[in-house]
């Protein structure tokens, strides 16, 4: 969710780059005079990006420490940015009022000026709370492996971080909060760390672990999925949606919102064959990814992919996760 333009901090201390951005505007082009909704605010690199293409921007972003960057590029903008706090689960509720949209952008994810953040505690480099809300508002992720036994603890490490070895640390971090609750970003890495140990070269043990609970705490895949359907219900035949993913769980579910037809069973030549569906989306542009230039700049676009599509004349669908593969924890 973060962007480019306005002042924020990174990894070096230098400005954070929104991934794919030729890309993104690419995909929306022409923006002149188009109504665009940035769900994904952040920084506003996004919104500035377009904004300068001539777009008049809705921004939405549910982390109340963004609301400094809206307030720049509105005063900067006069009148062709309108942000509302929210989440863009609820986007098509959001922008009832401020349509009719042309195209929305939605990057999916953490940015690194919330990872900067100690205390916000999505970071297992930095000091800070175990937190990781991005609204500041319901459980924490301190509450999650406090409050979670070790089953259904595991479960969830290994459905939202694909944890192999999420048994043995759901184990490391029951026996650890027995003898006191963890109350901080290191010592949860510490605990993952000694539970799995850490080979010379390796990400962080803690990676998987620290994406899971994040994952958890702000519902990012059902937020995906309220999101993709959103779009769908808002936008008129020629909409485009645009959509930046950061792992393969969340492509996934993009990939297969986009095109049903990957994620349903096959059907046999023996039997009858069942009427397609009318497509919702056209003219679903190939998987874009980061070239060598830009990998070059901003090593956060390495696992970075784009897909966008084009909104039919079709009637929306109801709401359902059937065929997107959308992640649930065993047993929840």
């Amino acid at each position: 969710m973060g962007k480019r333009f306005l002042p924020e901090t990174s990894q070096d201390n230098g400005p954070h780059v929104p991934v794919l951005l030729d890309e993104v505007l690419a995909a929306l082009s022409p923006l002149d005079g188009k109504r665009i909704i940035d769900g994904t605010f952040g920084a506003g690199g996004y919104s500035r990006a377009l904004l300068e293409a001539g777009a008049i921007v809705i921004a939405i972003d549910r982390d109340p420490s963004v609301k400094p960057f809206a307030d720049a590029l509105m005063a900067e903008f006069e009148g062709r940015l309108i942000f509302v706090p929210g989440t863009f689960s609820e986007l098509d509720t959001l922008a009832a009022e401020h349509g009719p949209i042309d195209g929305v952008v939605l990057d999916i994810g953490v940015s690194s000026m919330q990872l900067d953040q100690a205390e916000r505690g999505f970071s297992f480099m930095r000091e800070g709370p175990l937190d990781m809300r991005m609204s500041g508002q319901g459980e924490s992720a301190a509450d999650l492996v406090n409050k979670l036994d070790a089953e259904p603890l595991a479960n969830l490490l290994y459905a939202f971080g694909e944890e192999r070895k999420s048994r043995r640390i759901a184990q490391f971090i029951v026996a650890a909060r027995d003898i006191a609750p963890i109350a901080t970003t290191l010592e949860l890495a510490k605990i993952v760390e000694k539970a799995i140990g850490r080979k010379p070269g390796d990400a962080h043990p803690a990676t998987r672990t620290f994406q899971a609970l994040r994952i958890a705490v702000n519902a990012e895949f059902e937020q995906l999925a309220e999101a993709l359907f959103a779009a769908e219900r808002l936008l008129d035949e020629g909409g485009r949606l645009v959509v930046v993913t950061f792992h393969s769980l969340e492509d996934r579910i993009v990939k297969r919102f986009f095109d049903p037809d990957k994620g349903g069973p096959a059907q046999s030549r023996h039997l009858p064959q069942v009427e397609a569906e009318a497509r919702r989306w056209v003219e679903v542009a190939k998987a874009r990814k980061a070239g060598e230039a830009e990998l070059g700049r901003n090593p956060r676009a390495r696992s970075a992919i784009l897909r966008a599509a084009t909104r039919s004349d079709a009637a929306q669908r109801p709401v359902s996760y059937d065929g997107l593969s959308v992640p649930q924890v065993r047993g929840a």
